[in-house]
């Protein structure tokens, strides 16, 4: 099931949807990894640093402005959030296509237009980390390590927010499957589910329809 594709697939339809109806906000991205249980063992699962050593699996989520979830990666729970950024970020392409560039952006030495901005914790501060958003051309957003940095001070916020709508589910809050391919068709299914609620409640005050819901609560 999960190594037919059909996970990204599933949210690549939302993600379309989504963006024809609302439009996805491209300009800000944010990425960060949450850690959740994972008793069963497996290909994912890890000694969690935030659950006493027991077995845990970790995803990394990258969103847009709006904290869509554009594509997530599965790794075990004591892994390090900054090396699963480069392929949370590389799988945005295979999911929407290529980021648009900065309209009112001022071109480098080698005459580039950077990509949208992105805010990450101060998890991801690194050299390693700047040198990979240079190649990959994103803006770095990076929270500083020893200074205060409340979320609502940047705007990675949306990912946050993200990670407790996925948590919703709880087939993610408790992993018991133990093959890699089988827990990402579950996180993505559950990132689709995420887009097509956000989908219908933003579309609801925007647009009429005959069976457009009366109510905010979506079940």
């Amino acid at each position: 099931m999960g190594q037919a594709g059909h996970g990204p697939a599933i949210l690549r339809i939302a993600l379309t949807a989504y963006d024809q109806v609302i439009g996805l906000d491209l300009n800000d991205l944010a990425v960060d990894g949450a850690i959740t249980k994972a008793p069963s063992g497996g290909e994912v699962a890890g000694r969690s640093p935030v659950d006493r050593g027991k077995q845990g699996t970790k995803r990394s989520v990258a969103t847009e402005g709006q904290g869509i979830p554009l594509h997530l990666v599965a790794a075990r729970a004591n892994e390090h959030d900054s090396p699963l950024l480069e392929p949370t970020l590389t799988g945005i392409v295979d999911m929407i296509g290529p980021l648009p560039q900065h309209r009112d952006s001022q071109p480098d030495r080698q005459g580039r237009y950077w990509f949208p901005n992105l805010h990450l914790d101060r998890g991801y501060d690194s050299s390693k980390t700047r040198d990979l958003l240079e190649i990959l051309g994103f803006e770095a957003h990076i929270a500083a390590k020893g200074q205060p940095a409340p979320i609502q001070a940047g705007k990675r916020w949306p990912v946050e927010r993200t990670h407790a709508w996925m948590n919703g589910y709880g087939k993610l809050r408790r992993t018991t499957d133990k093959r890699k391919a089988v827990v990402e068709f579950w996180l993505n299914l559950a990132a689709a589910f995420t887009v097509v609620r956000r989908l219908i409640g933003r579309a609801r005050s925007q647009y009429r329809w005959p069976t457009r819901p009366t109510t905010r609560r979506l079940r």
